[in-house]
């Protein structure tokens, strides 16, 4: 007998009418779990909690059904009460693995890891089906993970596959541990050995290109991304994938024809018209390249790669006009965005529109972007604007960032000249000789003026003379 979406909804649909009318049906203990479990998955609490109380009225010997209360309790963070009801079904069933399942789970969202995989391991030995065992090892997994235990949590992943080929989930994990872990030839082994028993597997196929990029053996890869393809030929990761392994391999047409494949099977995505506007500009094609841009703008404004490569592509071709347009509208996109401020100052720097540039790297620096050269950009602005007290300031902060800095001491040096404080200047000068006589330039550079008195020319003669 052949069975309906209609006819699996019946019992929803039966006890969702009973509530409307509080009429008091009867339903088998399986229909309640099945109630309560849709409603769980669809994050209804409300209505799981009164089929809870409305099932066990009925069914109050329902080790599941109890089972589902902690599960309430635990969404509620009531471990207490989900441990006490876990202890009182211990006492009821002391072999059931459901309980010690639920037992890991209380003790996992109260961080209490290693408690949590110990639990875990009793539940595995109490099965009755070591082969449906996927979903616990892929606990014990989990919970290793927490723990950063990547080997082990390995361990436990390669046993899901072992219960279950197909699952990959547990083998996106086993790739991710071995990525943490910096262990890219042992992910490569692995994937190998994985797909000598399945050959089909295009995720196997997916990964192991993955793994190969990574190490920069980008033929290799390009060969496994092949093979993933030919496994389904609809796999859009595989094309992105792919499309990256050839830009690395200068194949710019190659890798178009990839990305727009995958735009072609799925709905576009702003990655894709990014990286063919990319290899459009690789290409010399700058009308496509610039069409691509827009495109991935377009997908999604939000995208800082695409408002970050439209600017540096006309900034590349020296029209600072257009870059300044497009890295504004950025800046108003996503105000909070240290690399679209820093842009903004290296264009209207390039523009001579000092204090624009000068708001863009304060902008830049109070977002955490503490780069040297941005606090040196800065300090060049703020003298060029004759501010020099903040300009001091500036790289008096800087250089509690980089110390011992010769850079960052002969702006000093100058700056403390400039406002007529010597000994301050002297103190600068005479640090930044010692840490780099080489840049003794950026007094004639950035303080043209100080060049010929006699006491900066002197430390820096005096200098050059030890170095040599």
């Amino acid at each position: 007998m052949q069975y309906s979406q209609e006819d699996e909804n019946f019992p929803i649909t039966r006890f969702e009418s009973m509530l409307k009318t509080n009429n008091i049906l009867f339903f088998d203990s399986n229909d309640f779990e099945n109630i309560i479990h849709h409603y769980l998955e669809n994050g209804k609490i409300a209505l799981s909690k009164r089929a809870i109380k409305l099932g066990l009225e009925q069914h109050p010997s329902s080790i599941n059904l109890r089972l589902f209360q902690v599960e309430i309790l635990v969404i509620e963070n009531k471990f207490k009460e989900a441990n006490n009801l876990l202890d009182r079904l211990h006492n009821i069933e002391p072999t059931n693995e459901e309980i010690f399942i639920q037992k890991a789970n209380v003790l996992s969202k109260q961080d209490k890891h290693q408690q949590a995989i110990d639990t875990l391991l009793i539940a595995i030995d109490l099965s009755n089906t070591p082969e449906d065992d996927a979903d616990l090892y892929a606990l014990v997994g989990m919970e290793y993970l927490f723990l950063d235990q990547f080997e082990n949590a390995i361990i436990y992943f390669k046993k899901c596959l072992e219960s279950d080929i197909s699952d990959y989930s547990a083998l996106h994990n086993i790739v991710y541990c071995y990525d943490f872990l910096n262990q890219h030839t042992e992910a490569i082994d692995y994937l190998n050995t994985f797909l000598n028993t399945n050959p089909y597997c295009e995720v196997g196929w997916h990964q192991l290109g993955r793994q190969y990029f990574t190490i920069k053996d980008y033929s290799k890869a390009n060969d496994a991304l092949d093979f993933a393809i030919i496994s389904d030929d609809t796999f859009v990761g595989a094309y992105l994938e792919k499309g990256k392994v050839l830009e690395k391999l200068k194949q710019y047409d190659e890798a178009i024809e990839n990305y727009k494949i995958t735009l072609a099977l799925d709905d576009p995505t702003s990655f894709a018209l990014l990286r063919i506007g990319q290899c459009y500009a690789k290409l010399g094609q700058e009308d496509l390249a610039i069409q691509f841009f827009k495109k991935a703008i377009n997908e999604d404004a939000l995208l800082d790669k695409a408002w970050i490569a439209i600017t540096k592509f006309y900034m590349k071709r020296l029209n600072y006009q257009k870059a300044l347009h497009y890295i504004n509208k950025a800046v108003i996109i996503d105000g909070d965005n240290a690399t679209y401020w820093k842009l903004f100052a290296t264009v209207n720097k390039r523009l001579n529109f000092l204090e624009e540039a000068e708001r863009g790297y304060k902008q830049t620096l109070e977002l955490g972007n503490f780069e040297l050269d941005t606090w040196l950009n800065r300090s060049d602005v703020l003298i060029t604007l004759r501010d020099y007290d903040t300009a001091i300031f500036n790289l008096l902060q800087a250089s509690e960032f980089y110390p011992e800095n010769a850079e960052v001491e002969y702006r000093l040096a100058g700056l403390y000249f400039t406002v007529h404080q010597p000994e301050e200047g002297r103190f600068h000068l005479k640090n930044g000789t010692r840490l780099n006589i080489d840049y003794n330039f950026i007094i004639s550079e950035l303080f043209p003026q100080l060049t010929d008195k006699p006491l900066i020319k002197a430390i820096i003669s005096e200098a050059k003379k030890t170095s040599n």
